[in-house]
């Protein structure tokens, strides 16, 4: 087998392969020898046709095929050859198949970049400290509370946490506009889930109040009506007041906290807290080795890798916008950049593996699985159901290792804890 490789770009590699004639021919008599004696044809007992006569029947198709086979399993042997990584599939473009000659091809591929971890030492982290104090527990409790109110309807003028229920019929230009009209509508004052000058425009208002709210779209509202002005007729028909449940061993059964009472619901929601409290520093920390990373190592990315990242980030998007068909398939554009961090990253990762010689460590997989299996009332049987899943232990191992790189990495960086809060973590990007 000959091979010839040129390189027409950076990572681009167009190589050429010559097959020997016989090698194709010896495996397509191979093929033709075991059609022989399993293929079925009329006046034929079982096992019996002659080869000359599959040959005759079959012989183009099986050439093909085996055409195909041969272009595949050489040029594998030739990358290997050649101690080139392809970045993916090759581009085949036959140059000769007749047959009795020697086949040849040109494949057309990108490999994977040489890469040169730089940098690690000099990672710089700022590792968040803070704990679950006494009031950010109150605070949570607090926040429990409000989650489950009660109303009663009141005789005077609607404030903030009161609910006002109301009709209402806006118009632009003294057109109405959908979407701009609703009955016995109800709005929780200071939630914030209506725009602020309605908001604004139904405090002081009372039961049976008729008027008129006028507001300007922001900029960055639904297309049709953003930067808009509307006018908004507006009748109120009752106000109702906000009661909040007493802290008693009812409220914390809500919570799924059938003994202890409060205490017992406060224990557990402190531990929740810690909890994700520990899980955003990770993320923090997490974040800044790997954009430490990528700062430190620039690589030239293959196109293939990251089209294909893009494809996976445009069809996952899709699924979760409900798409039903192609045409609704978000444009690849807004996924260049999440693609290509996530390609580098991947590459680097990787690269990182190799040269520390990171192996996933199965008991942190165990542990994850027991995690998720707890969340079950038969928790053996679910645990079972994680060991025995091969696609989800495999995502659970490549988990598993990624955390194990950063931890490594962390390990290596020059780390300094900054004084925070609960609140300043959990409310970081937010």
């Amino acid at each position: 087998m000959q091979v010839s490789v040129e390189s027409t770009g950076a990572l681009e590699r167009r190589m050429e392969v010559q097959v020997p004639a016989e090698r194709v021919e010896k495996a397509v008599d191979e093929r033709l020898q075991r059609m022989s004696r399993t293929v079925r044809l009329k006046g034929f007992r079982p096992g019996k046709v002659p080869v000359k006569v599959v040959r005759q029947q079959f012989g183009q198709q099986v050439r093909q095929e085996v055409l195909g086979d041969v272009m595949q399993s050489t040029f594998n042997e030739a990358v290997v050859q050649e101690k080139l990584t392809p970045a993916g599939g090759p581009r085949i473009e036959p140059i000769n198949l007749e047959q009795g000659g020697d086949l040849k091809y040109r494949a057309i591929f990108e490999v994977l970049p040489q890469i040169e971890l730089k940098g690690v030492e000099s990672l710089s982290v700022e590792r968040p400290a803070a704990t679950v104090s006494t009031a950010d527990v109150d605070a949570m409790i607090q926040n429990l509370r409000e989650q489950r109110p009660s109303y009663s309807e009141v005789q005077r003028e609607a404030r903030d946490t009161d609910r006002v229920t109301i009709d209402f019929e806006g118009t632009i230009d003294g057109t109405p506009f959908e979407g701009g009209k609703a009955e016995n509508f109800p709005v929780d004052l200071g939630a914030g889930r209506m725009l602020a000058d309605f908001e604004a425009g139904l405090r002081g208002a009372k039961a049976g109040d008729k008027k008129d709210i006028e507001l300007t779209f922001p900029d960055n509202y639904a297309a049709n009506l953003a930067g808009k002005q509307a006018k908004f007729a507006v009748t109120v028909h009752k106000i109702e007041e906000r009661q909040l449940p007493e802290l008693n061993e009812e409220f914390a059964k809500v919570y799924g906290v059938e003994e202890g009472g409060i205490e017992r619901l406060r224990s557990e929601v402190q531990e929740n807290m810690e909890r994700e409290l520990n899980e955003a520093i990770k993320a923090r920390v997490k974040k800044q080795v790997l954009d430490g990373l990528l700062a430190a190592n620039p690589i030239e990315l293959p196109k293939s890798m990251v089209d294909a990242q893009v494809r996976d980030l445009q069809l996952d998007a899709a699924r979760r916008m409900g798409a039903r068909d192609a045409s609704q398939i978000p444009p690849p554009e807004g996924f260049q950049d999440t693609a290509r961090r996530r390609v580098a990253l991947s590459l680097l990762i990787g690269e990182v593996i190799r040269n520390a010689n990171i192996q996933v460590d199965q008991a942190q997989v165990q542990s994850r699985f027991e995690e998720l299996a707890a969340q079950y009332p038969d928790q053996g049987q679910a645990l079972q159901q994680y060991r025995s899943n091969p696609q989800f232990r495999r995502q659970m191992e490549a988990a598993v290792l990624e955390d194990q790189v950063i931890d490594w990495l962390a390990q290596r960086a020059q780390v300094a804890d900054k004084p925070s809060t609960f609140k300043e973590i959990m409310n970081f990007g937010a």
